[in-house]
């Protein structure tokens, strides 16, 4: 079967390129964590960076039990939206639906329940169909980003003057935009860091002329 898919992918891949986002950093050839890292860092410390200072906010979200979210109906209008054709999409859509899953261990086995919401865990589609059905929501301009590492999105806002209207309005976006798609966010694990570099107004002091220096 994973013969099979990966025939698939290579044709599916080429298909959805053009609207995949360029954010996501995932399961994409020759790039990977490191680049979605130094991504982050370079446009985070070249704002801080400028003079008179800045301050960067990072939203980090997680997704829970993500590849178990994807709704087959949803993606399938996805896949065609990206220019994949009724056969192939229509291929996708079975493979996702109406699957047989049964837990056995050793000599027991549970009943057996059909599904038609995910996709199955550990195959070689799942991952990028994960991908392809999370890259209609983008977003990337001078002072503010979302970008992807698979089911881990970080919102960066480069803030300047305290003005992140910008930043708040997507993050509100996004979280609207996770419940329409039936995306759980895990909010254990929704965290917010703050970066402000200050410059010392002050200058410091002389140790020439600590008491007891004998001057």
């Amino acid at each position: 079967m994973k013969t099979l898919e990966r025939l698939v992918l290579g044709h599916l891949r080429p298909i959805v390129a053009p609207s995949m986002d360029p954010l996501q950093f995932a399961y994409q050839p020759a790039i990977g964590v490191d680049d979605a890292v130094i991504y982050l860092l370079q446009r985070s410390l070249s704002h801080l960076e400028k003079p008179g200072g800045g301050t960067v906010r990072i939203m980090f979200f997680d997704f829970s039990s993500a590849f178990n979210t994807i709704q087959p109906p949803l993606l399938g209008d996805k896949l065609q939206l990206s220019g994949v054709d009724h056969h192939l999409t229509t291929w996708i859509l079975v493979y996702l639906t109406n699957r047989p899953q049964y837990l056995r261990t050793r000599e027991c086995q549970s009943d057996t329940i059909v599904s038609s919401t995910g996709a199955p865990q550990g195959t070689v589609l799942a991952p990028f169909l994960f991908t392809l059905s999370t890259a209609d929501f983008t977003h990337n301009t001078a002072t503010c980003q979302l970008q992807k590492f698979s089911d881990i999105s970080a919102i960066v806002g480069l803030i300047t003057n305290e003005d992140d209207r910008e930043y708040r309005e997507l993050t509100q976006d996004f979280i609207l935009w996770c419940q329409r798609n039936h995306l759980q966010l895990n909010a254990g694990k929704t965290k917010e860091l703050v970066v402000v570099f200050r410059r010392c107004q002050h200058s410091p002091p002389n140790t020439s002329e600590h008491p007891g220096s004998g001057h």
